[in-house]
C-alpha cells in the first residue's frame, strides 16, 4: 500500500510519462445524469444559464435531520430507460449509470458490437452508492423479516455491479472494474481508464455516478461534518465565500466514452478533445504540519500533460465549501499560477457534491468549454478577496484549449487532469 505521506502517482502516470508513439487518449461520448438536467444538452444548457438543481430532499422525509437540501436527479423514469430484466437487479445510482452510459456510447458513434474482442471495457468509480441498496434490504429486514444483507456485502454488491451492468448490458467483454476514491474517484477512473488504453484497449466507457439521497446515507455523511446545514437553496453551497459553512450533497455524475487517439482516428470519431495529463497525491496524517497534496497533483498531472502553467485556460476547482479546505485549494492555486492568474470556475454550485460522480461532470463541463469556448459559472458566491483566485460567477466567453479538472475525496485523496484541444 503507498504510504500516506508521500505522494502517489498512479503506476502508468509518472510525470512527463509517455509511450514511444503513442497519442494522448481523446474522448468521444458523453453522457449526463446531473441535478440541473437529465443528458447532456438539458444539463449543459441549465448550467450556463446559472440554473441550480439544489433544492429540498424529496427522495425522503428530511425534516428531521439537521440538513435538509439535495442535488436530485429530476424527470428519471427507471422503468421508461431501464430493460425490464435490469429492473430488479439494479439500485437507482445504477440505472442513472446505465442512462449516462447509454448517451455516452450513442454520442460516440462507436458500434462496440463489432469492436475486437475484450478491446472495449468499463472502468467506472463509485462511493456511496451502495448505501441505498443497504437501506432497501433493512427496509426489508424490518418490514417483513426479509434477508438481511450486510453493510459490506451492499457495498461489495454495488461496486461490482455499477460496472458490471454497464458491461453486460453493452457486450463489453474487455477489463472492468470499479475504483472508490471519494470525490476523486471520477477522475482516477478515467485515469484507470487511460491505462487500459495504453495495455491495448481500444476503447473505455468510464466516469462515474454516485450519490446517496437515503437516510442511511444521510447520517453517515452527516458525520463527516462537512454538510452546511443552511435551508435556503442559494445561500447553502458557497465554496471559496466569507459565508462558506459546507457543502450539498447530490447525486448524478458523467460517464464518458475514453478512445485510444488512432481508434477513433481511424473510425472517423468526432472528439471533444484529449486526455493529456493525470496525477494523483494523498495529504499528509492530519496534525502532522505537511502540506496537503493538491498543489503537487496539479505540478505532476501538468508535468504529465507537458503544459506549462501559462497555458491554462480555466480551471474546474473541487469546491469543498468548507473554509479551512477552500483555504488550502486556493492556496494551491495560486501557488501554481499566481493570484487571480487564471479563470477558476466551480459548477458543482448548481448540483451539490456529487461524490465519485463529481470529477468526471467536470471533466464534461470541462470538454464543452473547449467546445463551445465558454466558462460555465459558479452560481451564488461572492468571492471572498482573500482567496486571490479569478472566480467565474457568470457565464465567460473565453476560448479554451486547455483546461485542469481538480478533485478532492475525504480521506486524503487529490486529484488533477489536464484535457486539451484534440490536437493540442
Amino acid at each position: 500500500m503507498t504510504s500516506a505521506t508521500a505522494p502517489r502517482t498512479a503506476p502508468g502516470t509518472a510525470p512527463g510519462e509517455r509511450r514511444a508513439g503513442t497519442a494522448a487518449p481523446v474522448f468521444t461520448g458523453i453522457g449526463v445524469a446531473a441535478p440541473n438536467g437529465l443528458g447532456t444538452r438539458d444539463w449543459w444548457r441549465a448550467t450556463l444559464a446559472g440554473e441550480s438543481g439544489i433544492r429540498p430532499v424529496s427522495r425522503f422525509d428530511a425534516s428531521g435531520y439537521p440538513a435538509t437540501l439535495a442535488g436530485e436527479v429530476p424527470g428519471f423514469d427507471a422503468e421508461a430507460r431501464i430493460p425490464n430484466r435490469l429492473l430488479p437487479q439494479t439500485d437507482h445510482m445504477t440505472r442513472l449509470a446505465l442512462a449516462a452510459a447509454e448517451e455516452a456510447l450513442a454520442d460516440s458513434g462507436a458500434d462496440v458490437g463489432q469492436a475486437p474482442d475484450l478491446t472495449a471495457g468499463v472502468a467506472t468509480a463509485a462511493s456511496a452508492g451502495g448505501f441505498e441498496f443497504g437501506q432497501r434490504e433493512l427496509q426489508a429486514l424490518w418490514s417483513k423479516g426479509g434477508q438481511y444483507v450486510s453493510a459490506y456485502q451492499s457495498f461489495a454488491w454495488f461496486y461490482a455491479v455499477n460496472a458490471g451492468q454497464i458491461s453486460i448490458k453493452h457486450g463489453l467483454g474487455g477489463p472492468s472494474g470499479v475504483l472508490v476514491t471519494e470525490q476523486a474517484g471520477g477522475l482516477d477512473a478515467v485515469a484507470q481508464a487511460r491505462r487500459h488504453l495504453r495495455k491495448g484497449s481500444r476503447l473505455i466507457v468510464t466516469g462515474g455516478v454516485d450519490g446517496a439521497v437515503c437516510p442511511w446515507g444521510w447520517t453517515a455523511q452527516l458525520t463527516g461534518g462537512r454538510m452546511t446545514t443552511v435551508a435556503d437553496p442559494a445561500a447553502a453551497y458557497l465554496p471559496f465565500d466569507a459565508a462558506a459553512s459546507g457543502h450539498v450533497p447530490g447525486e448524478g455524475g458523467a460517464i464518458l466514452v475514453l478512445e485510444a487517439e488512432a481508434a477513433a482516428r481511424e473510425r472517423g470519431a468526432r472528439t471533444y478533445g484529449a486526455f493529456a495529463g493525470y496525477a494523483a497525491t494523498f495529504d499528509p496524517p492530519p496534525g502532522s504540519g505537511g502540506e496537503p497534496g493538491l498543489r503537487r497533483a496539479i505540478e505532476l498531472a501538468l508535468a504529465d500533460a507537458g503544459t506549462a502553467p501559462q497555458a491554462v485556460d480555466v480551471v474546474f476547482a473541487d469546491a469543498a465549501g468548507v473554509p479551512s479546505l477552500d483555504r488550502a485549494e486556493a492556496a494551491a492555486i495560486r501557488a501554481v499560477f499566481g493570484a487571480r492568474a487564471v479563470p477558476v470556475t466551480a459548477p458543482k454550485t448548481m448540483t451539490g457534491r456529487l461524490q465519485a460522480g463529481a470529477g468526471s461532470l467536470d471533466l464534461a463541463a470541462a470538454l464543452l468549454s473547449i467546445r463551445d469556448g465558454v466558462l460555465p459559472p459558479t452560481v451564488n458566491v461572492r468571492p471572498d478577496p482573500g482567496h486571490g483566485l479569478d472566480l467565474v460567477t457568470s457565464a465567460r466567453e473565453h476560448p479554451v484549449r486547455t483546461a485542469l479538472v481538480l478533485a478532492r475525496g475525504q480521506g486524503g485523496f487529490n486529484a488533477a487532469t489536464v484535457v486539451t484541444a484534440a490536437g493540442s
